[in-house]
Protein backbone atom coordinates (compact mmCIF):
# COMPACT_ATOMS: atom_id res chain seq x y z
CA UNK A 1 0.00 0.00 0.00
CA UNK A 2 2.61 2.12 1.09
CA UNK A 3 5.75 2.73 -0.82
CA UNK A 4 9.31 3.42 1.16
CA UNK A 5 10.36 6.70 1.16
CA UNK A 6 13.97 5.19 -0.05
CA UNK A 7 11.61 3.75 -3.13
CA UNK A 8 10.14 7.23 -4.29
CA UNK A 9 11.22 8.76 -7.29
CA UNK A 10 13.36 11.96 -6.82
CA UNK A 11 13.81 11.33 -2.73
CA UNK A 12 17.36 12.45 -3.30
CA UNK A 13 16.61 15.66 -4.97
CA UNK A 14 16.59 18.96 -3.32
CA UNK A 15 13.40 20.82 -3.54
CA UNK A 16 12.75 23.53 -6.29
CA UNK A 17 12.08 27.11 -4.76
CA UNK A 18 8.40 26.93 -5.82
CA UNK A 19 8.13 23.73 -3.73
CA UNK A 20 8.88 24.59 -0.57
CA UNK A 21 6.89 28.02 -0.90
CA UNK A 22 4.09 25.74 -2.10
CA UNK A 23 5.17 23.16 1.36
CA UNK A 24 5.10 26.44 3.25
CA UNK A 25 2.09 27.89 1.82
CA UNK A 26 -0.11 24.43 2.64
CA UNK A 27 1.64 24.10 6.13
CA UNK A 28 0.71 27.81 7.05
CA UNK A 29 -2.77 27.97 5.67
CA UNK A 30 -3.89 24.96 8.23
CA UNK A 31 -1.77 26.98 10.96
CA UNK A 32 -3.92 29.81 9.86
CA UNK A 33 -7.44 27.86 10.68
CA UNK A 34 -5.70 26.03 13.81
CA UNK A 35 -4.92 29.40 15.17
CA UNK A 36 -8.35 31.40 13.95
CA UNK A 37 -10.31 28.65 16.11
CA UNK A 38 -7.42 28.58 18.99
CA UNK A 39 -7.62 32.27 19.13
CA UNK A 40 -11.33 32.28 19.02
CA UNK A 41 -11.19 29.51 22.56
CA UNK A 42 -8.09 30.90 23.84
CA UNK A 43 -7.58 34.58 24.15
CA UNK A 44 -11.19 34.91 25.18
CA UNK A 45 -10.50 32.99 28.65
CA UNK A 46 -7.01 34.04 29.45
CA UNK A 47 -7.98 38.15 28.74
CA UNK A 48 -11.31 38.03 29.54
CA UNK A 49 -12.56 39.96 26.74
CA UNK A 50 -14.18 38.09 23.73
CA UNK A 51 -12.33 39.09 20.42
CA UNK A 52 -14.59 39.84 17.52
CA UNK A 53 -13.99 37.51 14.30
CA UNK A 54 -12.19 40.93 12.27
CA UNK A 55 -9.82 41.18 15.32
CA UNK A 56 -9.42 37.36 15.25
CA UNK A 57 -8.81 36.93 11.95
CA UNK A 58 -6.48 39.55 11.62
CA UNK A 59 -4.31 38.22 14.55
CA UNK A 60 -4.41 35.01 12.98
CA UNK A 61 -3.18 36.59 9.61
CA UNK A 62 -0.56 38.31 11.06
CA UNK A 63 1.27 35.44 13.11
CA UNK A 64 0.54 33.53 9.50
CA UNK A 65 2.96 35.74 7.30
CA UNK A 66 5.52 35.65 10.32
CA UNK A 67 5.40 31.87 10.46
CA UNK A 68 5.08 31.52 6.43
CA UNK A 69 8.30 33.80 6.18
CA UNK A 70 10.11 31.36 9.10
CA UNK A 71 9.10 28.37 7.44
CA UNK A 72 10.38 29.37 3.98
CA UNK A 73 13.68 30.75 5.07
CA UNK A 74 14.36 27.22 7.24
CA UNK A 75 13.42 24.93 4.55
CA UNK A 76 15.82 26.80 2.09
CA UNK A 77 18.73 27.31 4.56
CA UNK A 78 18.34 23.50 5.15
CA UNK A 79 18.09 22.40 1.64
CA UNK A 80 20.66 24.51 0.41
CA UNK A 81 23.58 22.11 1.71
CA UNK A 82 26.38 24.52 0.58
CA UNK A 83 24.54 27.61 2.35
CA UNK A 84 24.49 24.94 5.83
CA UNK A 85 28.39 23.52 4.59
CA UNK A 86 29.36 27.26 4.17
CA UNK A 87 27.59 28.21 8.12
CA UNK A 88 29.15 25.25 9.45
CA UNK A 89 33.17 25.63 8.28
CA UNK A 90 32.59 29.01 9.48
CA UNK A 91 31.97 27.85 13.01
CA UNK A 92 33.88 24.73 12.79
CA UNK A 93 37.16 27.83 12.21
Amino acid sequence: MWRSLAGCKGMSERQTHIDSFMESVVNIAIGLVVSTAANALVLPAVTGHPLTLGQNVALSVIYTLISLVRSYAIRRTFNGRSVWQSIKKRLAD
